[in-house]
């Protein structure tokens, strides 16, 4: 049982609410939508071959907690569900970023899984698939990524329409280099939103750096 895979290091975790903590992150190669703002775009194509097995060792040589699986698309791959279930086993703390565009239903219940509902700005609106928010448990995260006001403006109808806060916590982020951080962060304490602002901390650090 092989999966493709891109990278696997360690950093800090730049998002969702395991922010600031030392991650091993496992980014799997592909991805079928094409977000304008993607700054993983190196994941579309290429990669490497790794059984499942190899892949947890690498992981354990870190000695980590917390582990997290993404892309790309980390679900166009089948076997991503095993190695989710393999890497609980391990007891490590794991979390999936995923577009929310595949079907999430058969990830273990484990898994941290954060969902990154597209916007009309992102250009994949229509990838949405709108069932995944039933499959939420209290412990996963809406992601949602703001491009500009008009997005933002959405984005609060779909949180009002789907009731995400009183299931999920919901993190609003601004795309880097399109929309003020602080900007975003004013419309959110306006409208009093029950919402997490997220700033991508990784690049904070590091800049827009591959495999940081």
């Amino acid at each position: 049982m092989t999966i493709l895979i891109t990278e696997i290091f360690y950093s800090i975790q730049g998002e969702s609410n395991l922010m600031g903590w030392p991650t091993v992150f496992i980014r799997l190669s592909g991805c079928p939508l094409r977000c304008q703002y993607c700054d993983t775009a190196y994941a579309f194509h290429g990669g490497k071959k790794h059984e499942i097995a190899e892949i947890l060792q690498k992981v354990a040589d870190y000695a980590p907690y917390y582990v997290c699986v993404t892309g790309g698309e980390p679900l166009a791959q089948k076997d991503c569900f095993t190695l989710l279930t393999q890497l609980c086993d391990q007891n490590y703390t794991v979390s999936l970023e995923t577009s929310g565009a595949l079907d999430i239903s058969d990830v273990d219940p484990r898994v941290i899984k954060v969902i990154d509902i597209k916007t009309p700005g992102s250009g994949e609106v229509h990838r949405n698939l709108w069932t995944n928010l039933a499959q939420l448990h209290p412990h996963d995260q809406i992601k949602i990524v703001i491009c500009d006001r008009q997005d933002y403006e959405w984005s609060k109808e779909i949180v009002n329409r789907y009731q995400l806060p009183q299931k999920v916590q919901v993190l609003f982020s601004p795309s880097y280099e399109q929309l003020s951080a602080t900007e975003l962060a004013e419309w959110i304490l306006q409208d009093r939103l029950p919402i997490r602002l997220q700033i991508q901390l990784h690049k904070t650090l590091w800049g827009d750096v591959p495999g940081k």
